[in-house]
Parts: structure tokens; sequence; C-alpha cells
């Protein structure tokens, strides 16, 4: 049996006009997962109560096969946000000072080929920094104390593609380790379905699917037809259907299933946004 680096069970939270509603996942050690749905799904929420920064209602949160409020597994966790919180007068040999102070693991050597590796200045204020300067910052300070699990809250959001790209391999470059894992929360479905292994979507505060990357993008499917050409096709042999302007829209679970059976009707391919729009618009199931 695969070893968890993070395990949620019947996780729930309760707020006024918002519910978690009993959510449960794991993200295997050795693997990144993907963590997508709409704003105000619950991404932020789940991320915050499996940080202890909220408290949880009920459910059972284990890092590592302990309890989440467990001191010790501080050191292993470098966490990154869709903003850089340090303070805008500081540079990075500032912040490297302090942060050598708050994780016993800290590696100087690390931070400093880092911030060679992405050309950040030493001596310049944050201030200064551009935004995906200060990404680039956030990420080298999460991994710079050598932690086993990255977790990530939109780290790449509002960053332009090179940017972007440039995190993303680094991300691939920290998984090569098969003690390291990352929890990666992201809008930017492009690049969940670049770099992941699982993706779990969650809409309205419930998980809707836990499942490989690979199976959704290579197995999943769309028709889109005409409503006599829909009328052929078995309701078991679809997960949705909607109505267009112009057609009738089908999300299927395994499209060559589907191309073998109906000859005569056109089975696209599925990207990890189609397939989440499906779910999140609606249809009928």
């Amino acid at each position: 049996m695969d070893k968890n680096s993070i395990l949620v069970q019947n996780l729930y939270k309760k707020f006024n006009d918002f519910s978690l509603d009993h959510i449960s996942f794991k993200i295997p050690t050795g693997r990144i997962v993907g963590f997508i749905g709409e704003n105000g799904s619950g991404k932020s929420t789940t991320i915050n109560l499996i940080l202890n920064e909220l408290k949880k209602d009920g459910g059972k949160i284990k890092i590592f096969g302990v309890d989440n409020t467990t001191q010790s597994i501080k050191d292993n966790i470098g966490v990154v946000f869709d903003e850089c919180n340090f303070h805008e007068v500081f540079t990075v040999q500032n912040i490297g000072k302090m942060l050598s102070g708050v994780y016993s693991s800290w590696d100087d050597s690390l931070y400093l080929n880092y911030l060679r590796k992405f050309n950040l200045p030493l001596n310049k204020p944050i201030g200064s920094f551009s935004k995906g300067m200060k990404m680039k910052l956030s990420i080298i300070c999460a991994m710079s104390h050598k932690p086993k699990l990255l977790i990530l809250d939109e780290a790449t959001t509002g960053l332009d593609p090179i940017v972007r790209e440039e995190i993303l391999d680094l991300f691939l470059e920290f998984i090569q380790n098969e003690e390291h894992s990352i929890f990666f929360s992201s809008h930017i479905t492009s690049d969940i379905q670049k770099i992941a292994d699982y993706v779990i979507l969650i809409h309205q505060g419930k998980i809707i699917f836990e499942e490989q990357k690979d199976d959704l993008i290579y197995k999943y499917g769309i028709i889109k037809c005409g409503k006599e050409k829909f009328a052929e096709i078995l309701p078991d042999d679809y997960i949705i259907h909607r109505e267009t302007n112009v057609s009738m829209e089908c999300l299927v679970r395994d499209k060559n299933v589907i191309r073998r059976k109906y000859k005569n009707i056109v089975v696209d391919n599925a990207t990890l946004e189609d397939i989440m729009l499906f779910y999140i618009k609606g249809g009928t199931q």
C-alpha cells in the first residue's frame, strides 16, 4: 500500500454561508496532486485546515501519518500562497537570515543556489521586485529548508507564461526525489494538466472526483451532436449532458469505447478545463 503525505478523512467545516462537506482524499508520497475548482469552491479553506490555520469542525487530517497539529512536522512542509508576504523593505539576504532562525533544516547554500538560478538580486529591496520575482522568492524560501511536502495555493496565478514554465520545471525537479510530494491548488488547469499525477475537483465544498490525470486526459471525451443523434445515445454511456444553442454535448468516461459503439457520432478529446466546466456549469447526469 502506498504511503500518503496527506490523508484527509471526512473533513468538515461550517461557515455562515458555506460548508466544507465531509471531504476525503489523499496525497500519495512521491506524487503531484492538482486541486482544482472555481473560486469559492473550498480550495483555500481545505489548505488552511490542513495547515491548521483554521480549526476543523469534524474529520481527520494526517500529515506523514500523524495528526496535522503535531509541531514536529512543520520543518518538513513548504508553503506558498498567491502573494509574497515578506515586508518590501527587506532584501533576499535579510530574508535568508531570518528564515535560518526559523527552520532547523535551513540550507543557506541551497538558498543561494536557487537565487542564482533564478537571477534574483541579493541586495535590492523586495518592493522593487516584479510579481514573478516575488513568487520565485516565495517558492525558493519554501524549498530551501528541504521540505518533503510542498503545499501551493494558487502559486502561479497572475504570472506570465515564461515565469510559470520556470516554476513548473522547479516543481518537477523537486518531485524527482520519491520522498517528496506536492499538493498544488490552481484555477489554471493547463498548469495542473502539465505536471500533476492526480487531480481532485472540488465544487461547492464537495469532492466531485479524485482521478489519475492521465485517465482524465486520455480517456475522457466530449460528444457534440444534434438532438436526433443524441436520442441514439444510451444514458449509461455518458456522465453529464447539456444543451447549447447549437448542439447537445455529453461528457463520456471512455471516448474510445464510445467511438467504437457509435460510429456515426464524433467524440472530441477533453482537456482538464473542459471536464471541470462540465461539472461546474452543470448539466443533467
